[in-house]
């Protein structure tokens, strides 16, 4: 199997949930050697949803591809011990524990540091460590109201929500995955490894306001914050005749195209289309001409004009229409499973599925005897039940 652009890296994975997880399912794609350390009653996201095995939920299927899996209490000093005895031989360690749980747990930076200088230590949690707020518990709901994510709910007319999908987890993670890789090509390039540290908060709030800082940015401002176009509550799939599509006319050929076709010549000359600046402003009341106009004909009918007039639309998929087109797979445990694939394509290093989701701790005998233990050294951990979960 062809290696990826990350192959001959190794990640000492310290996190849970989805955040962190993601960050190094992505590495492992890009074909870094993972290595997750998990607690006795493994990741949290085990058991998000049902699954064809007990602690192998559906996500956790693709979440925890690419990784090998030791079960380690961290809390014992043997176990802690074995964490820094892997840490000598990865090039990243990536959590998201908090500065204080981290600190008790004598794992920070410098800790891992002593045995491995050159280390790319990521610390990522929900606020700055030198905010009062460090150690705040931080989840993705918390941080999406924190960054202005009910906000704009508001400024629709609606009650402040919440985005349906684990937006800040999933930005954060890609986030990580990033700063991860950038430190690696700075330590090509030096030698030198660094601390790197990234709060959600942080994240979350220059994801929102790449757009929606808007006129506010400008000092003094010059309107308020918020991008018109995006928060108008007719942005949105609109119903044809048979079903749902987005159509999303962007030009002045555009709306002609749509206004012709709907019998509403009337709309031709109309000031709201001439310019962008006009059809920005206007698009609450636009969105809305449009969307009467598509109750006309089919879905079929308009993704067939659309193509022909070249205005962006596509049919309104349904969460199982994006499972259905997944590849199957087959795990040697849970079975036959839908495979998220790896959504990057490298021409030379593709990105590979190498290996399925592990048990918890599946692979601790394993990843101990790469770093140096002995037979009557892992037996003594699996008594005393520090290491656990491993075949």
């Amino acid at each position: 199997m062809a290696e990826g652009p990350l192959a001959g890296v190794r990640v000492l994975d310290l996190t849970a949930v989805i955040m962190g997880p993601l960050s190094t399912q992505i590495l492992g794609d890009l074909g870094a050697d993972v290595i997750t350390i998990e607690d006795r009653a493994g990741d949290t996201n085990r058991s998000m949803g049902p699954g064809p095995r007990p602690r192998m939920s559906g996500v956790s299927l693709n979440l925890l591809r690419n990784k090998r899996s030791v079960g380690l209490d961290l809390k014992d000093q043997r176990g802690r011990a074995a964490f820094l005895r892997i840490a000598e031989s990865c090039d990243v360690v990536i959590t998201n524990l908090r500065p204080g749980p981290l600190g008790r747990l004598d794992l920070t930076y410098d800790d891992v540091c002593e045995v491995r200088p050159d280390v790319i230590f990521c610390q990522a949690h929900g606020y700055p460590s030198d905010s009062d707020q460090a150690d705040a518990p931080a989840y993705d709901d918390i941080i999406q109201s924190a960054s202005g994510i009910g906000a704009l709910f508001e400024r629709q007319g609606h009650e402040p929500s919440l985005l349906p999908t684990l937006v800040a987890d999933k930005v954060s993670g890609l986030t990580i995955a990033n700063s991860v890789m950038a430190a690696l090509f700075h330590r090509e390039r030096t030698g030198d490894g660094q601390f790197v540290e990234i709060p959600m908060i942080d994240v979350m709030r220059s994801f929102v306001l790449v757009e929606h800082g808007a006129g506010a940015i400008p000092e003094p401002p010059l309107d308020t914050a918020g991008y018109r176009r995006i928060l108008t509550p007719q942005r949105r799939p609109q119903q044809t005749a048979d079903g749902w599509i987005n159509v999303l006319p962007y030009t002045d050929a555009h709306y002609h195209a749509l206004f012709r076709a709907g019998g509403r010549d009337d709309l031709l000359d109309d000031p709201r289309i001439a310019t962008r600046e006009a059809r920005i402003e206007n698009s609450d009341s636009l969105y809305a001409e449009v969307a009467a106009i598509l109750q006309s004909r089919t879905t079929d009918e308009w993704l067939s004009f659309c193509a022909e007039e070249g205005v962006p639309s596509t049919r309104a998929a349904t969460l199982d229409d994006l499972v259905d087109d997944l590849p199957l797979a087959e795990h040697p445990i849970a079975g036959q499973y839908r495979q998220i694939p790896p959504p990057v394509r490298f021409a030379e290093t593709p990105a590979t599925i190498r290996r399925h989701a592990p048990t918890a701790g599946q692979h601790g005998r394993e990843i101990l005897r790469e770093a140096g233990y002995g037979v009557d050294e892992l037996e003594a951990l699996v008594d005393a039940d520090v290491l656990f979960g491993s075949d």
